[in-house]
């Protein structure tokens, strides 16, 4: 019987291999998409030593450093403790959704939008299932995502696009704050009309609240993660930096590295060498050259409909020198299609696990306030990027 319960408990059956192999797809479907796509046109530009010129090494030093130091945060359970706070002080539903939305909104601008939705959304999961208030769910989930992708547009940190971005072309920063300033703005008063929309009925929340985090590791990880910021701002150079917090995170817990999303900076390889053959290939240069330079914006947009807001911003800035529209093209694209930007998929699987049957529900509902949201940002920023 004993030996029995232990291959029970050491073994798995096919399905289940079948089951963990679909998820782990599941997970990684644009990384896998990338690297399919990376492999074809490896065929097409023959691998040569140009190959390593495709990297952009600060890039992924600055997200490496981020994602490192936001994953020994989470094993602390700060930012939920963060969050916490701030949620049980409010006592209606239209409080509750606000604070939600506005803690993913400005969380977006320092831990990075997919993060900020890892962190933040069990959070709005659990103090909904606490006031019995489920049925807000989709809405709340749907204006967390919304709130992620605008909220983070607004830092070079905030959107790995933008990290990106800031460090290919360079851009001054103060340059990049004057960019992203008015769309945010805009985002942030029609991102505060739509939490109007639910009605204020008073609720009760759970006194239960999470472990209290560690100050000490807390604080050392505060330094860490402004060591990040200063690689972004080109304050210190990303190589020391990058040793720094990698000896730092792995000194104080070991198991935050092995948390990184190692799949996202995966994704960001596998398409700076598909994006760099493509430049490559005169025929598909001398295209996207064309079709760039008639409208960087609404070009860029299109692009993430189809291939996720990340991939758009690498292809395309080997496309064009108008940083300007494709960095607003590439921020206001993650609003649109599930596959749009990469937050969203994290929210429709966070979505799907939670409440299965109403998985279409959420989809509709995501879809309207997705596309409603980029139709008036576009009519806002497009005249503005027309005469700026």
């Amino acid at each position: 019987m004993r030996n029995r319960t232990i291959s029970k408990t050491i073994l798995f059956s096919p399905s289940d291999y079948a089951g963990r192999f679909r998820d782990f797809v599941g997970r990684h479907a644009v990384l896998w998409i990338e690297i399919a796509a990376a492999t074809v046109t490896c065929v097409l530009v023959p691998i040569d030593s140009s190959y390593l010129a495709y990297f952009d090494l600060r890039t992924l030093s600055c997200l490496f450093c981020t994602l490192a130091v936001i994953a020994a945060f989470q094993n602390i359970r700060f930012f939920e403790w963060l969050a916490l706070r701030i949620v049980r002080r409010f006592r209606n539903a239209r409080n509750v959704v606000l604070a939600l939305v506005a803690i993913t909104y400005v969380g977006s601008m320092i831990l990075a939008n997919d993060m900020a939705l890892i962190t933040f959304l069990p959070l709005g999961y659990f103090s909904l299932r606490a006031c019995n208030q489920k049925k807000l769910l989709a809405y709340t989930f749907v204006l967390q995502n919304v709130a992620a992708n605008l909220g983070g547009m607004l830092t070079p940190f905030g959107n790995p696009q933008n990290l990106y971005l800031y460090s290919y072309y360079g851009i001054p920063t103060g340059e990049f704050f004057s960019i992203m300033a008015p769309p945010f703005a805009i985002a942030f008063v029609l991102l505060g009309a739509l939490c109007f929309l639910v009605k204020p009925f008073p609720l009760e929340l759970e006194d239960s609240r999470p472990t209290p985090s560690s100050p000490t590791r807390a604080a050392a990880y505060g330094i860490l993660f402004v060591l990040s910021i200063l690689i972004v701002f080109r304050v210190f150079p990303y190589y020391w930096g990058l040793l720094a917090v990698t000896l730092g995170v792995g000194l104080l817990d070991v198991k935050a590295l092995a948390k990184v999303d190692y799949g996202l900076l995966l994704t960001f390889c596998a398409f700076f060498v598909f994006s760099g053959n493509l430049a490559r290939i005169p025929a598909v240069a001398e295209f996207l050259s064309r079709i760039v330079s008639a409208s960087p914006l609404f070009v860029g947009v299109a692009c993430c409909q189809a291939i996720s807001n990340v991939p758009s911003a690498v292809l395309l800035s080997r496309f064009t020198t108008n940083y300007r529209a494709l960095l607003l093209a590439v921020n206001l694209g993650g609003l649109g299609t599930p596959i749009a930007s990469l937050a969203s998929l994290i929210t429709l699987e966070r979505y799907r696990k939670i409440s299965p049957e109403h998985t279409g529900r959420y989809l509709m509902l995501y879809s309207v306030v997705n596309f409603g949201l980029l139709a008036l940002l576009l009519a806002a920023i497009a005249p503005m990027l027309a005469f700026g």
